[in-house]
């Protein structure tokens, strides 16, 4: 029995739900789950052994406080830890105004500018930055700069990166109506997080716009909204696909930049956030309605290509 059948049975109305994404991933996968914040090798080790535990696939992790804060050894290892669980590792590209000498990011209307560049010399930095770490193997970064989407679209498209590369834009950019979304894709976007808070009918939007991937937290960290619809996911699925199921966590410490003095609490957050993933998968099944996940290795995720 469900939930729906309950309320028919007492002749109480459903809302009216949205009609279902006709759109898929390249492998006719519905949806695929992302794991944010995995700070490091360590905390992506911790990933994917819980994932293994648990008896489920991660085929996105994404990392904060940027690549430009790890050593290339480090890179390299996240390359082959990636690589040989056939997830996508998506990195953060710095510096980001949040980091630098102008404080109007950390003023109280500044946040919003957070991610930005700053001037050319940030700018230089950030292509230093991507170039740094396709050496090392990494095949996906996090974008959340329009000019500098724009740049390092244009040089993939000129042979100047590797084709494999997929372009995250950052919930920083997220779109909140069909027009901004394909502006961002247009900017060469590869796949787009979409703000946390979206209705059902809202996602259907956005959904009938594009076919590009969206991104979804379906737990947000406190500083993003701590919404928590995981539950939900079923539903956000069916109208969305394809899309990137992402989970937060919701009444946990921020992390960035992270290292080693908060590596303990990395492993425990990043953990807590599988078994969060684990249960909402739970829910998806219940639901019926036979939604398929990629598997390791699908096309389309910025598999990491060790040197």
């Amino acid at each position: 029995m469900t939930g729906a059948e309950v309320l028919a049975r007492h002749d109480i109305p459903s809302e009216l739900a949205p009609p279902p994404s006709r759109c898929r991933f390249p492998d006719g996968a519905h949806f695929r789950i992302e794991i944010p914040s995995v700070e490091g090798p360590t905390v992506l080790r911790a990933v994917v052994e819980a994932a293994a535990a648990a008896g489920l696939t991660v085929n996105r992790v994404s990392q904060g406080s940027g690549a430009m804060l790890l050593s290339a050894a480090e890179l390299s290892e996240m390359a082959r830890i990636g690589a040989d669980a056939g997830l996508e590792v998506s990195l953060f590209v710095g510096p980001r105004e949040e980091w630098d000498l102008g404080v109007q990011s950390r003023a109280a209307d500044g946040p919003a500018l957070a991610g930005r560049l700053r001037g050319s010399r940030q700018l230089r930095y950030a292509v230093d930055d991507v170039l740094r770490a396709v050496d090392q193997g990494i095949r996906g970064f996090l974008v959340a700069d329009t000019g500098m989407l724009e740049l390092v679209a244009g040089m993939q498209a000129a042979g100047e990166l590797p084709a494999s590369v997929v372009w995250k834009v950052s919930a920083v950019l997220a779109p909140s109506n069909s027009i901004s979304l394909c502006q961002l894709e247009r900017l060469g976007g590869s796949t787009v997080n979409v703000p946390s808070d979206l209705t059902l009918g809202q996602l259907a939007e956005l959904r009938a716009a594009t076919t590009v991937p969206l991104d979804l937290y379906v737990e947000a960290p406190d500083a993003m909204g701590g919404v928590v619809r995981g539950h939900e996911a079923a539903d956000l699925v069916r109208v969305a696909a394809p899309l990137y199921v992402k989970f937060g966590l919701r009444n946990s410490p921020l992390l960035y930049p992270s290292g080693l003095h908060l590596v303990d609490e990395a492993i425990a957050i990043a953990r807590e956030k599988v078994h969060r993933a684990s249960v909402a998968l739970e829910w998806i099944d219940r639901s019926g309605q036979c939604l398929v996940q990629s598997r390791p290795g699908a096309q389309g995720l910025g598999i990491p290509e060790p040197a």
